[in-house]
């Protein structure tokens, strides 16, 4: 039990005063929370009545819902389509900073992002909704993941979100920071002690110990030092963990002020939302004051460094020009090995900068592949929010048609043209099949299919 940890609890009275800390102690011995947080360029108008009719919002995030008890996500076709992300309420305050900067800088130029420590893709998909609300297809956001597995989570829960300014890499701190200059915001939601996560899991609570928040606060701090040349002159780092102690948090944001060149950044007046605490540098959530787990935020920017870096021109003209015609924007196609590609024209020369210097996993939209006189569409053009209305035939199908799709049974689409057919569930894009006549082949991702009995 959490509460029969005395260091632990003395940790909190120092983050938060002893008043606040008992209040939190008896938050933590509850149940976790619930929420999700909607797609603003996915979800039907009519999502929170029909599927969440039961929810409240989050304060700080236009499309957070707090639910009154957790769903069978995966029988909902709509989760499965990007509609929506399964995300801690608290952990969406990071996203209420990112828009907070947007608001109060006023970039005009080509946004450039980097959200650091990425995996498994909640504080990514909420950074590309709202740099798309705010730049419209002004920007490139980079989510970078080092550890191989969970590098593959963020590879599908971003393309099941479906923007194509994305890009996910997989590199080491040291290797982003030879980008000198090139990022203008980094999201740095670094590993930490966990203890916003003792009430989804036990095993966070077995594994606190002082030397572990010590082993954390340097991990942590080489993280910054070895990433922080890719931050421009000027630039901002949103600096955040899941954790509540003063080491991990106001003590990392003084350390990096002292010795990286930064000043703390307030974006408040006031408290941004409620239950929400102030911090020396930042602001905390936690239990028994907000409804969601844990979260701690700090803003820093930039005094001295590199300028922003310019990037040459990697060439203008599409290498496969017909993956053009599949999107309502302007797009580069671009091969990579037998795969074609769509890169946001706007964002093209970023994208092929970071392709010569990192480990790219995906990047822009995946079109598909040519298989003898036909081009087989990739899975994630289904899902991108750019693909063009007229670009496939469409069936729009109910939900048990629906599941059997993403069950990868073979469907029967008896009024659907022959040749491939993008299916739909209340009219968000699915997947493909190729229609036979007789039978669908189904397109649907082996690795992303039901597996329960639908």
């Amino acid at each position: 039990m959490v509460s029969a940890n005395d260091r632990f609890y003395s940790y909190l009275t120092e983050a938060i005063g002893a008043e606040n800390a008992a209040v939190a102690l008896s938050a933590l011995e509850e149940p976790a929370s619930v929420s999700v947080r909607l797609n603003p360029f996915k979800c039907p108008p009519d999502l929170k009545k029909t599927v969440f009719p039961d929810s409240a919002p989050v304060p700080w995030s236009e499309y957070g819902l707090m639910l009154p008890e957790r769903p069978a996500f995966t029988l909902d076709p709509l989760f499965h389509a990007g509609c929506y992300y399964v995300q801690d309420s608290s952990s969406m305050f990071v996203g209420h900073v990112l828009r907070r900067i947007l608001e109060k800088s006023g970039y005009r130029r080509t946004l450039r992002v980097l959200d650091l420590c990425a995996a498994p893709g909640g504080k990514t998909t909420d950074a590309s909704a709202s740099l798309r609300q705010a730049c419209g297809n002004g920007f490139l956001l980079v989510s970078n993941e080092v550890i191989r597995q969970r590098a593959g989570v963020l590879v599908s829960n971003v393309a099941l979100w479906g923007d194509p300014n994305v890009a996910v890499i997989s590199a080491d701190p040291a290797e982003v920071g030879r980008m000198e200059g090139f990022f203008d915001i980094i999201l740095a939601d670094v590993p930490c002690s966990g203890e916003g996560m003792f009430r989804k899991d036990a095993e966070a609570v077995a594994q606190w110990s002082e030397e572990n928040v010590a082993h954390c606060v340097a991990r942590q701090r080489r993280i910054l030092a070895d990433m922080w040349p890719a931050l421009a002159e000027g630039g901002f780092l949103i600096y955040s963990t899941c954790t509540f102690n003063r080491h991990e948090n106001d003590g990392n944001v003084s350390w990096a002020m002292d010795e990286l060149g930064a000043g703390t950044v307030r974006l408040e007046d006031r408290h941004p939302g409620d239950g929400v605490l102030q911090t020396e540098y930042g602001y905390s959530l936690v239990p028994g004051f907000v409804k969601g787990e844990g979260q701690y935020c700090a803003v820093l920017e930039k005094t001295s460094g590199h300028p922003r870096a310019e990037v040459k021109p990697a060439g203008k003209k599409s290498v496969v020009p017909e993956a053009e015609e599949f999107f309502d924007m302007p797009v580069r196609g671009i091969m990579k090995g037998d795969l074609i590609k769509a890169w946001p024209e706007n964002v093209a020369d970023d994208m092929a900068f970071l392709e010569n210097k990192v480990r790219v996993l995906s990047s822009g939209c995946a079109v598909g592949r040519r298989k003898g006189r036909d081009l087989v569409p990739d899975a994630d053009l289904a899902l991108d929010i750019c693909l063009g209305k007229d670009a496939f035939p469409r069936v729009d199908t109910d939900r048990m048609t629906a599941l059997k799709f993403l069950h990868r049974d073979t469907l029967v689409l008896p009024d659907a043209p022959a040749g491939f057919v993008l299916v739909s569930y209340s009219g968000v894009p699915l997947g493909f099949v190729k229609n036979l006549g007789t039978r669908c082949n189904n397109l649907h991702p082996q690795e992303r299919r039901i597996r329960m009995d639908v």
